[in-house]
């Protein structure tokens, strides 16, 4: 079995990437092969809204390393997005993947259905739950059944690693790494 996360922030080693090390962790003492993708790592554009992806399962029209990032997730057997809250959203990058993901996936239905998924969000101070929402959002559409905490799937701390602080909500990420781990096995 394999879990691909995907890290939404600009900060390859940041906060949002300390949260999917959690997940990952989890995942692995569970015998889960899991990796972490930096979305930063890829020059992505948003989608052009040409459909040209109908019936190729991948964009015909951009050359940008989405392909590569959404062979990934199509191929995995449990996602979690990750992002740091932007102005109370995702980041650029992860609306990005998710914009051009969403029209692969709704021009190639079932790409994605019933494979295991949970979205993760770093927070500074607020706007966390939109984050977390708009990536659910995506894997709800996308027939992907998510995983749950025992709270909200958000970390708070603003410089890289001041997350670690908030105890409450590493011990909700090792347990959402946990529940995902328990969910993929059942699917």
């Amino acid at each position: 079995m394999r879990l691909a996360a995907f890290n939404g922030s600009s900060r390859k080693n940041g906060n949002t990437r300390i949260l999917l090390e959690i997940i990952c962790d989890e995942a692995r003492r569970a015998g889960i092969d899991s990796e972490i993708i930096s979305l930063s790592d890829f020059p992505l554009r948003g989608c052009l809204g040409c459909f040209a992806c109908k019936g190729q399962a991948r964009c015909t029209t951009i050359d940008d390393g989405f392909n590569d990032c959404f062979a990934k997730m199509s191929e995995a057997d449990g996602i979690v997005l990750g992002s740091p809250v932007y102005s109370a959203d995702v980041s650029a990058l992860m609306k990005a993947f998710l914009e051009r993901a969403g029209v692969v996936c709704a021009s190639n239905p079932g790409l994605l259905r019933r494979k295991a998924g949970a979205a993760v969000a770093a927070v500074r101070r607020a706007g966390g739950l939109n984050t977390v929402d708009s990536m659910n959002h995506f894997l709800l559409n996308k027939e992907v059944i998510l995983a749950g905490s025992t709270y909200w799937n958000m970390v708070y701390g603003k410089e890289p690693g001041d997350v670690r602080r908030d105890e409450e909500g590493m011990r909700n990420m090792q347990n959402l790494g946990e529940n995902l781990a328990w969910l993929m096995r059942r699917l």
